[in-house]
């Protein structure tokens, strides 16, 4: 099952897929759809944008363990820091691949994901590496998946109440989060927080312009 929310995205991963026998595909661009779908269907493979409109992908990646605790997730993101790495695989993520990866990578992250073992980009783990090594850490590091998933939908405009209504959590408790982000960060307000998210690359500033390398035609794939 794909859940992306640029239809070109998904339209190349229909092309990539398209050429290996016996997949048959299932997509949404909702993640409370995905919810339901995957409880229906019980796909082998999930595919997983993390930046999907409402329910985030890492809130996304838990709440499909807690329905499968053998639910295969494999993450395609725009995000190849290690704060979206790192939270990601602690939620319960078996692969990670970013949307610039060369086909050939994303089609073995996609095998060795649903034959239940783990994938990683290798250039991402190795700039992780090297990062750790040469920069200052990334201040989201000190943030949870749930953390990053309210700043994430601060960021993008929501409100308390409407990020507790897209979370399932009460009110006090997304009010009381936001609270400890801020300290945790040092912003001493919500704008500060926003400036910080776009700072890291929390958000999609050009959320339209996602693409997915397709760099051979199917018959060669």
């Amino acid at each position: 099952m794909i859940v992306e929310d640029h239809p070109i995205v998904r339209a190349g991963l229909r092309r990539l897929l398209a050429a290996e026998a016996n997949v048959e595909v299932r997509e949404t661009a909702d993640g409370r759809e995905a919810l339901s779908l995957y409880r229906e269907q019980r796909p082998a493979l999930v595919i997983l944008d993390l930046n999907l409109p409402g329910l985030g992908g890492l809130e996304m990646i838990g709440r499909l363990r807690a329905a499968d605790p053998e639910a295969r997730i494999l993450v395609l993101s725009m995000h190849d820091d290690e704060t979206h790495v790192t939270r990601a695989l602690q939620a319960g993520a078996m692969g990670y691949v970013t949307k610039n990866a060369d086909p050939d990578e994303l089609l073995a992250a996609i095998a060795r994901v649903a034959q239940g073992e783990n994938h990683i980009e290798r250039e991402i783990a190795e700039a992780i590496v090297f990062a750790r090594l040469r920069s200052p850490p990334n201040p989201l590091q000190e943030l949870s998946a749930r953390d990053l998933e309210i700043l994430r939908l601060l960021a993008n405009g929501r409100s308390l109440p409407q990020i507790a209504d897209t979370l399932g959590i009460g009110y006090k408790t997304a009010a009381n989060n936001c609270t400890r982000i801020k300290a945790r960060l040092g912003a001493a307000s919500t704008a500060e927080l926003i400036r910080i998210a776009i700072r890291c690359g929390l958000v999609d500033r050009d959320a339209g312009s996602a693409t997915l390398r397709i760099d051979k035609p199917p018959s060669e794939i």
